[in-house]
């Protein structure tokens, strides 16, 4: 992934097009058409060696005699001469290409697939990157350029617009025609051979000219890339996305290389993208987050002159998930002396269809000072004896310099031109119709709860977990030796109980008579169930018999199974019975925890109902690994069991952080042993006491090598974990750091001098907020490391001695570091253990360049670059060191302190 030379291709200054062409309905001939029919000031140059003129613009017979190099070249001639005219290009010096091969569709996939390798082999020499093949091209409105086959234009705006769909490509340009929307880049993927999703979210995310990103997105390939590009643009601006597939997956499954829409509706809330469902709403939700002030909670008030539409309007909301507002008893008699007593109805404010201009103004500095108030809706509903315009610059007059998230409806078709503007112009969201504007603040919470997970803080675990990796790699190891894909039941649980999970005690019994024994050794009561490789549930063919108190219950009970099983299913290979400890615990909630691969984003974890209930409620949610405990607590809670487990009055309910953690264990393990594919705990039993699985499954993946790649996040990375001493003997960890560092790592800046904060920020810092602390230690370890030495303080609990962070490019051509180290620790090496360890990282991970600065009265940061192989130099004019270090050149390794 890179966004390297991607300047071609969104700021090119001149086009080539290669087949270009007079030949009516041609993509050469499109291209010409709307290249030349737009406002592009830089020349357009097209290449046929069979004609003198296109379009009336003199034509060139090859890429060699154009008399300028392009920016941008545009290959229309044949899928086959693509590869050719690539090289032609980057010989020429273009780095950017858009192909759009006619005939290109019609081809096979292997076909396809051969062409998009001899494109990239053809283009990566000369570092040209590559816009499709297939796809419709890409609109620049700010520049006049319509690179495109679309036959509409666009309106210069700040949303960009990314489509791997040709059909909605057009059908948005065309709606957004329509309403007036303007973009910054609209840009169709096509096949995606090198420009993909993340290529392009990166681009953007650092674009000036943007403001929000909108996706349509039917598949990702990289998901990976995809998630590191998105979470990190999602820091910067609003990502929108919208994807087919949410019900017809339900009646069509997907194929084996395709994701579930429910997993990727989870990557797109983990990498804070909003998702929407409709082409309006995509766009209504942009625009709202662009002009929103920061919501700061989910309790929306909703001011009214007509109380039956404030109530459709509640409906709405409350179906969305929002909340209606709480009042206090000093809000409620301020607006009593407003409006009288009856003004409430069902918790909106109903200010009566001949409410003034006036009652606007004074109701809403009412609700302003409310602290129960997270954002309002003010509706407006036209009557004879009001004035909808008044009343608009009433409400401008009280927000224009309010902090506070505001939307406003107006409602009237033919009369709301000049209030809606008069809204605007004060920065308040306007909307035509209730149900939108609730629409659109129900898409704020979402989003604002999505950008909380993105900036998780999360405390530490409940309890220590050391898992017993060795133990669980053990047991599947001797499967795979033997050739198996699934592990017996009391395999899986031996595997479980390795990263902490309790279960209750199994055996395999080979027949009856070994089923009384193996019953006899566990203690009765037990219970007992069929062992076959062909019965997934036991159940369905009565496979299963509970509370057998005595030998001879079990022995009956075993011989009646077979009886059933034969008579139900003789095609079944039975193995024999799995032999357990009777699980009840009266009052326990069955639950059941999954974890499987999926296709595109690898490992996930499923939580729901489980036992029969389950299977008949599908009542469940997905996250991605890595989980912490709020990760796990809101999987929990997205889930309508999750009132279930909370109890009541009369029910002590269950141990969440019991069943959090067991969701981490599980989520841990499937991200620990790559050769396990999936693991089924069902039922996991769950009460005030704390949780026990029942029963489980775990299956392992003998075909082939796992990818090492396959989370979509990219988990902590354990293995870079060291101990070391410093000069002084005291003992320190050198590690990754960790969400859960926060609170260490606010103690470490408190105790930093004015010095070093002025040497590490180049200016006067006196304190981090709680976000720029976030943004410190919950880091995407996919392109951004810091490196923590902690150790344990003077009360015994670890401390952050010093800190070295290192950002990354996308193409990881680069790094930039930054180190500080606590005064009361120099002296010590630490510095240089620091910055050894980050060299060495960056190194082993292939980045090209480390760099950093320094201002030039920090000596101690110079000499220490200048001892590490740094090439020091000073820029005077900026006051600054520049330190670079070459990572590749052949010089020897840096020796470990």
């Amino acid at each position: 992934m890179s966004i390297s030379n991607l300047d071609s291709l969104f700021k090119p200054n001149s086009v080539a097009v290669i087949g270009a062409t007079n030949e009516p309905g041609h993509v050469g001939a499109v291209l010409m058409k709307n290249l030349l029919g737009g406002k592009f000031l830089g020349p357009v140059m097209p290449v046929n060696p069979g004609l003198d003129a296109v379009s009336g613009v003199l034509a060139y017979k090859s890429v060699d005699t154009m008399p300028l190099t392009p920016d941008l070249g545009v290959i229309c001639t044949p899928p086959e001469t693509a590869p050719e005219y690539l090289k032609d290009l980057g010989k020429r010096g273009t780095r950017a290409a858009v192909v759009l091969s006619p005939g290109y569709h019609k081809l096979s996939r292997q076909d396809k697939k051969g062409l998009q390798t001899r494109m990239i082999e053809a283009a990566a020499p000369y570092g040209v990157r590559i816009l499709g093949p297939s796809g419709l091209g890409l609109i620049i409105p700010g520049i006049g350029l319509n690179c495109s086959l679309a036959a509409s234009d666009a309106k210069p705006g700040r949303i960009a617009f990314i489509s791997q769909s040709a059909s909605l490509f057009t059908a948005v340009l065309d709606w957004a025609g329509t309403k007036g929307i303007g973009f910054s880049y609209i840009v169709s993927l096509g096949d995606r051979a090198d420009l993909t999703y993340g290529d392009i979210i990166d681009y953007l995310s650092s674009d000036p000219h943007t403001r929000s990103i909108l996706l349509y997105v039917e598949a990702v390939t990289n998901a990976r890339a995809f998630m590191s590009a998105s979470r990190a643009a999602a820091r910067n601006k609003p990502v929108l996305v919208i994807k087919p597939g949410r019900m017809l997956w339900t009646v069509t499954p997907p194929g084996p290389d395709e994701g579930r829409d429910e997993v990727y509706d989870e990557a797109f809330r983990r990498g804070g993208m909003l998702r929407v469902f409709e082409i309006d709403a995509l766009f209504d939700a942009a625009q709202t987050l662009a002009r929103s002030r920061p919501l700061r909670g989910d309790r929306l008030a909703i001011l009214t002159n007509g109380g039956s539409v404030g109530m459709m309007a509640a409906d709405a909301l409350l179906a969305g998930g929002g909340k209606l507002a709480d009042f206090s008893d000093e809000t409620k008699k301020a607006l009593d002396d407003l409006l009288g007593s009856n003004w409430l109805r069902d918790s909106i404010i109903d200010m009566s269809f001949d409410a003034e201009a006036g009652h606007y103004e004074k109701a809403l500095r009412i609700l302003l000072k409310e602290p129960g108030v997270n954002a309002i809706l003010i509706i407006h509903v036209p009557f004879a004896s009001v004035s909808g315009l008044e009343a608009a610059r009433a409400a401008a007059t009280v927000l224009g310099k309010s902090s506070r998230t505001v939307l406003a409806c107006w409602m009237g078709y033919e009369q709301t031109g000049e209030e809606v503007r008069v809204l605007s112009e004060a920065g308040i969201p306007t909307y035509d119709t209730p149900d939108k504007a609730v629409g659109a603040f129900v898409h704020l919470v979402r989003h604002r709860r999505n950008q909380e997970l993105l900036m998780e803080m999360p405390a530490s675990l409940p309890t220590d977990f050391y898992p017993d990796l060795d133990a669980a790699k053990a047991v599947v190891s001797r499967a795979l030796a033997e050739g198996r894909e699934d592990l017996s039941e009391p395999e899986a649980k031996a595997v479980l109980a390795a990263y902490g999970v309790p279960a209750i005690a199994s055996r395999v019994a080979r027949d009856a008579g070994d089923a009384v024994a193996q019953a006899t050794a566990l203690g009765f009561p037990v219970a007992i169930k069929i062992l076959s490789p062909d019965i997934p549930q036991p159940f369905d063919v009565g496979g299963i018999a509970l509370d057998l108190e005595t030998p001879e219950a079990v022995r009956e009970s075993a011989e009646s199974i077979l009886v059933r099983v034969a008579g139900i299913r003789p095609d079944a290979r039975v193995e024999g019975f799995i032999v357990q400890e009777m699980g009840r615990r009266l009052g326990a909630r069955e639950l059941f925890i999954q974890a499987r691969v999926d296709p595109v984003f690898g490992p996930c974890v499923v939580f729901g109902q489980g036992g029969l209930s389950g299977r008949t409620t599908r009542d469940k949610a997905v996250a991605l690994p890595p989980l912490n405990m709020p990760l796990a607590r809101d999987l929990i809670f997205r889930t309508r069991i999750s009132a279930y487990l909370a109890g009541t009055e009369a029910d002590p309910g269950v141990d969440i952080d019991a069943i959090c953690l067991t969701l981490i264990q599980v989520s841990q393990l499937i991200t620990d042993v790559d050769r396990i594919c999936a693991i089924d705990v069902n039922p996991l039993l769950a009460d005030a006491k704390g949780v026990v699985v029942l029963g489980a499954r775990v299956r392992i993946d003998v075909s082939r090598e796992p990818d090492p790649h396959r989370l979509a996040i990219r988990p902590y990375p354990r293995e870079l974990e060291e101990c070391t001493v410093l000069k002084n003997g005291r003992k320190v960890l050198l590690r990754p750091i960790r969400p859960e560092d926060e609170p260490a790592h606010f103690e470490f800046f408190k105790r930093l001098s004015p010095e070093d904060l002025r040497f590490r920020f180049f200016g006067v810092v006196r304190e981090l907020s709680h976000m720029e602390m976030a943004r410190l230690t919950q880091i995407d370890y996919e392109r951004e490391m810091a490196f923590i030495a902690t150790a344990p303080g003077d009360d015994g609990k670890p401390e952050t001695l010093g800190v070295v962070r290192a950002s990354t490019k996308p193409d990881n051509s680069s790094a930039e570091f930054a180190i500080i180290v606590r005064s009361d620790q120099k002296g010590h090496g630490l510095g240089r253990m620091l910055m050894e360890k980050m060299v060495r990282y960056c190194r082993e991970r292939g980045t090209r360049i480390l760099s950093g600065q320094a201002l030039l009265e920090n000596a101690g940061m110079q000499g220490l670059a200048h001892k590490l192989g740094f090439d020091v130099s000073k820029n005077f004019d900026e006051e600054v060191a520049e330190m670079i270090l070459d990572l590749q050149a052949p010089t020897p390794s840096l020796p470990r302190t």
